[in-house]
């Protein structure tokens, strides 16, 4: 597996203004976002004690979690993620689904999933099988992304963060969610083997330190 490397800062509605206009200086926007932007819903998996959530909380060095994934409201294409991080490295791993195979998953009409040719679907099944994994909560939030080619660098500005409580059917257009609290703005920075100082530069804001800010774990603040 490839693992990248991650910075995650918490920053305010000033601090964002501020990176835009750096971030726009020198780097591309994706060229997949709409005016710049992605509104992304993601619906995360845990079991009955909250694995996911309570590693994430104790710094556990080596964890994983599951979420279902599509972009813009377009639901022609679904992802299944699967993120893991090790000393502080991540990774990302990706299936495609169909809106049937994701509904399916949200209804727990699970059996499809055994004889799947999408090994990361497989590997989702054994997990609701053994771990006892379920969708958990639906996240919502919009994102300005911004591209790098050198170091294969990403940089992103999320904010609007809402939670969708214990609502997991997230491809109802009508599941009501609410604001996380008072999430703040997040900025990631990811990249491969280097970070090309013009962009270690450009995203350095005073007082501001790298943090472990999880938008599924704000997103559970209700229960």
């Amino acid at each position: 597996m490839d693992f990248r490397h991650e910075w995650k800062h918490e920053i305010n509605y000033s601090d964002m203004l501020i990176l835009r206009q750096r971030l726009k200086t020198v780097m591309k926007p994706d060229e997949n976002a709409v005016d710049g932007k992605y509104f992304i819903r993601s619906l995360y998996f845990d079991n009955i004690s909250d694995k996911a959530l309570r590693e994430k909380i104790d710094g556990v060095n080596c964890r994983e979690k599951f979420r279902i994934r599509y972009y813009n409201s377009d639901t022609s294409l679904i992802h299944l993620e699967k993120k893991s991080k090790i000393n502080g490295l991540g990774n990302k791993q990706s299936a495609n689904l169909s809106a049937e195979e994701a509904q399916k998953i949200v209804d727990g009409d699970l059996d499809w999933m055994i004889d799947c040719d999408r090994p990361l679907v497989q590997e989702l099944y054994s997990k609701m099988m053994s771990q006892g994994l379920r969708p958990k909560t639906i996240v919502d939030y919009i994102r300005e992304p911004f591209i790098f080619s050198a170091g294969n660098v990403r940089v992103t500005l999320d904010y609007d963060i809402r939670t969708g409580l214990y609502c997991t059917d997230f491809l109802n257009t009508d599941c009501i969610t609410i604001p996380a609290g008072n999430a703040p703005i997040i900025l990631e920075v990811k990249w491969d083997e280097f970070l090309p100082s013009v962009i270690r530069d450009i995203v350095q804001l005073e007082s501001r330190r790298t943090s472990a800010f999880s938008k599924y774990a704000v997103c559970r603040i209700y229960g």
